[in-house]
């Protein structure tokens, strides 16, 4: 038995055979972690993005679309049946190599806000979106060169690293464009193009326009949103409508409203119940019901017309814009990019539109459905006391 045994070796024979092994794992070890390396360049080549890391930086986009074929601006991840402007913006950003692809699958990673989620069929002259990206050379260039030409990114700025375009907007302006004949008094054919809004006319038009001014009750305005919520109440700034103009024989009205903030089918209900007093369907004090306890019929104009015409920062610029280090959200630089954006893109679509598909036509002819002198009370309250305010949820983001 003990002849099978093996003997050991000599102390100087193992120590020179341990150091021969250590050399080679170490050898290898090198070679494989170059090899790893080199894997990694090749991929991040292939993947398109840069091969050395660039920092990430949070910016602003100024962005203008023509919402028509779209289902809003927010993006449904996870969802091809309804194809949203984020989808197109996204995809863009990816391309052009300014984020990387697993950003483009979970956009909390670039940190991505829009100040409004517009509504389907809802253009944008003056969108605002903020995310974290690499500031490669001639990154609108590459951004827009991988959109269509319905979508263009019009400017870019630095911004804080903390900075939210949704918390950070004080306010909104959108625009919406109509066809005068829809402020004709009902008498008059549904749709009669040789109608031209006149200056009285436009003068009572301004006048309810006006009246939305200041703080009320919107709660009639928008769905699933109680009298009794804080949320319900809204701010308004300013309404007006201007004068007309022409445009392939039909006559058209911009009507602009600026607010703090507006709720899902605000604005449209704004102006479809203003439209329905005009023609004479609805007494004049139904305004003043509307803000009130009752629930009251609001009749929602077509999308179409309806424009995110620009997003205001006032509070921002005043702490940030002139500190040296970032500059004021002011896209004067880009107005005429934009109205030329507009005369393109946006106004076109809306004329053609109602042409063809006759909107605005077929939403007024469903005007005398609506039951304007019946109401329901939504909460009871004590010899008609206005309940105090409950609380609620918090003030929603802008969404019309």
């Amino acid at each position: 038995m003990a002849g099978n045994a093996e003997s050991p070796a000599p102390v100087g024979a193992r120590q020179e055979q341990d150091k021969k092994v250590r050399s080679g794992w170490q050898g290898g070890a090198k070679v494989w972690e170059e090899t790893e390396q080199q894997a990694k360049k090749l991929k991040s080549s292939a993947d398109g993005e840069p091969r050395r890391k660039l920092p990430k930086r949070k910016i602003v986009l100024l962005v203008a679309y023509s919402g028509k074929g779209y289902h809003g601006m927010q993006r449904n991840v996870g969802s091809s049946q309804f194809k949203t402007i984020e989808d197109d913006l996204v995809s863009a950003l990816v391309r052009s190599g300014c984020i990387p692809e697993n950003h483009g699958e979970d956009m909390r990673k670039m940190s991505f806000q829009r100040c409004a989620r517009t509504d389907k069929g809802v253009s944008a002259a003056g969108q605002v979106v903020s995310l974290k990206v690499w500031l490669i050379d001639d990154i609108l260039e590459k951004i827009n060169s991988h959109l269509p030409s319905h979508i263009r990114i019009l400017g870019l700025k630095r911004v804080t690293g903390g900075f939210n375009s949704k918390n950070r907007c004080d306010a909104r302006t959108y625009l919406y464009m109509l066809p005068t004949f829809a402020f004709a008094h009902k008498d008059r054919d549904v749709q009669d193009e040789t109608y031209r809004l006149s200056a009285e006319t436009l003068r009572r038009v301004n006048r309810l326009l006006a009246r939305y001014k200041g703080t009320h009750n919107f709660h009639n305005f928008t769905s699933q949103k109680g009298p009794r919520e804080p949320s319900a109440q809204r701010y308004v700034l300013d309404m007006f409508c201007e004068e007309p103009f022409e445009r392939d024989g039909l006559e058209f009205a911009v009507i602009k409203v600026t607010g703090q903030s507006f709720m899902t089918h605000q604005i449209r209900k704004m102006v479809g119940l203003v439209v329905a007093i005009a023609k004479g369907y609805a007494p004049e004090d139904v305004l003043e019901r509307s803000w009130g306890e009752a629930k009251v019929d609001v009749p929602k104009a077509p999308g179409l017309g309806l424009v995110l015409e620009r997003v205001h920062f006032e509070r921002y610029n005043r702490r940030f814009g002139n500190d040296g280090l970032h500059e004021p959200l002011d896209w004067a630089g880009q107005e005429a990019e934009a109205a030329a954006f507009k005369e393109q893109h946006i106004y076109p679509t809306i004329v053609s539109t109602e042409r063809h598909e006759r909107s605005m036509a077929q939403w007024l002819s469903t005007l005398p459905v609506h039951d304007f002198s019946a109401t329901a009370q939504a909460a009871a309250s004590p010899r008609g006391q206005v309940p105090s305010p409950q609380d609620g949820s918090g003030g929603d983001g802008d969404s019309d």
